[in-house]
């Protein structure tokens, strides 16, 4: 969150779904040796969570977040504790719209929903890692009940820092005109999630940045377009966030089959990539320097 008259330009390049699997695990900490990626997000009940947590110990300049799972996903909770959010085996519905909608009107779902937050912010904990800042899976985390839960907690965990999907439309149309349609109806969304949640942070004090690419574009975070993000980026910080991978059959069940992950580790490796921001005089940081 840059002051009023920042002209600088800064950029966060992260990526989602650290502990999904080991491929997922590998192609982040490629991208952090071998390129631009500084922040990561953990999944604490992916089956490959150990795992991440040991190699972020091992790479201390990789900065990790919570990726809160409220959907398509396993909670950390045991089913008896919150029924009103999973199945019998403990895992959430897929459907975000309907589960969204079970957030808001379900009697008695907020008090299941904060027992899981406050589960998965304690597990994230309990790794010893500092916790650079809170985002969701799909964005769950700015559903107004989840919002709310999170900033009550936020002294308690020590939340310093949320993702604020705020995209700038024009460029991200300009950049790839495909999926016009869908693109402007999540711009409708977010537009009215963030008008919500901006003043609610700053009340807060939690720190946020000024914009960022990867809500419309997710799992098409190419080099090409990487390229076109930082020929337009905005005064400011801005978060470039990515699904970088290689991609393994645990991350192929749980992500959309068209989603070009292993280009979008190629773009974070890509020396173009270095080279334009260098040209451009972009400073590359985490969420832990906001």
């Amino acid at each position: 969150m840059s002051t009023p008259n920042e002209t600088r330009r800064r950029v966060i390049f992260s990526a989602d779904d650290f502990g999904l699997s080991p491929g997922v695990n590998a192609g982040i900490l490629r991208a952090h040796r071998e390129g631009v990626l500084r922040n990561a997000s953990l999944m604490v009940n992916a089956s490959a969570f150990d795992e991440a947590v040991a190699l972020a110990h091992a790479n201390p300049t990789l900065a990790v977040g919570l990726h809160l799972v409220l959907l398509q996903g396993k909670a950390t909770l045991s089913p008896q504790q919150i029924p009103g959010l999973v199945d019998s085996a403990g895992m959430f519905r897929n459907d975000s719209v309907a589960t969204g909608c079970r957030y808001f009107f379900t009697p008695g779902i907020r008090a299941q929903l904060e027992s899981e937050i406050h589960a998965q912010l304690a597990k994230f904990v309990a790794t010893g890692l500092p916790l650079s800042h809170v985002d969701g899976h799909l964005n769950i985390h700015m559903h107004p009940t989840v919002l709310g839960i999170l900033l009550k907690a936020k002294d308690r965990f020590g939340i310093r820092a949320m993702r604020l999907p705020r995209e700038p439309l024009d460029i991200a149309l300009r950049l790839d005109p495909r999926f016009a349609l869908r693109k402007r109806l999540e711009g409708i969304t977010f537009r009215a999630l963030d008008s919500y949640a901006t003043p609610r942070l700053a009340a807060a004090n939690i720190r946020h940045t000024d914009q960022l690419f990867g809500l419309h574009q997710s799992g098409f975070m190419t080099e090409h377009f990487l390229l076109g993000a930082i020929t337009a980026l905005p005064p400011g910080v801005t978060e470039i966030y990515t699904h970088a991978s290689i991609v393994d059959e645990e991350a192929r069940r749980w992500r959309p089959a068209d989603y070009e992950c292993e280009a979008e580790l190629a773009g974070l490796t890509s020396p173009r990539v270095r080279a334009a921001l260098a040209e451009h005089g972009i400073d590359v940081i985490s969420y832990a320097d906001l």
